[in-house]
């Protein structure tokens, strides 16, 4: 019976210890990235991602809760503009969102706050593709621990899908007469 006990308590500590010693081979940041391709202009697509003020016009969140409540602070379509939101809804949560960076009909850059959920990057890329405009949604957060690590494995799957349906909200929006 002892040997039994020994035996259990050293799978538990070698399955420990792999998953620990695992998550250290694991990559220390998670890294989400969609692309669409829109027909419109890049000034089109810029004046629409570059505003917090419309994001709800393409967010693939906003339809989850209909009840979220936002602040905007900062000036419109600026470096500093911030916009905050709770929700009731798990999926939704609170959090903010600051524009970091602009260029012009190039980039728009953010940094989100999740509260105790943790912070990540966001950003769009535009670039001239044909008469439209390729459009590159990107997510990155540092996985600071085990676990975090062990989940930064579905991030991928998890946001992604958000990013694809977002994407083509926003395709919607801006290819709009």
């Amino acid at each position: 019976m002892k040997r039994a006990i020994t035996w259990v308590i050293g799978i538990v500590i070698a399955l420990g210890l792999a998953f620990v010693g695992g998550a250290y081979l694991l990559p220390e940041s998670a890294v989400v990235q969609r692309q669409i391709t829109i027909a419109a202009p890049p000034e089109k697509v810029f004046a629409i991602i570059g505003d917090l003020k419309r994001f709800h016009e393409f967010s693939p969140w906003a339809e989850l809760d209909p009840a979220a409540a936002y602040v905007f602070e900062g000036a419109d379509a600026a470096v500093g503009q911030k916009m905050s939101w709770t929700s009731k809804i798990p999926d939704v949560g609170n959090g903010a969102m600051t524009i970091t960076e602009r260029a012009d009909n190039r980039r728009v850059a953010h940094d989100l706050n999740f509260g105790d959920m943790g912070t990540a990057k966001a950003s769009f890329e535009l670039s001239p593709s044909g008469s439209g405009t390729a459009v590159t949604w990107g997510f990155k957060t540092e996985l600071r621990n085990p676990l975090e690590r062990w989940f930064g494995l579905m991030f991928n799957r998890w946001i992604g899908a958000d990013y694809e349906k977002g994407l083509l909200k926003l395709k919607a929006v801006a290819e709009k007469p």
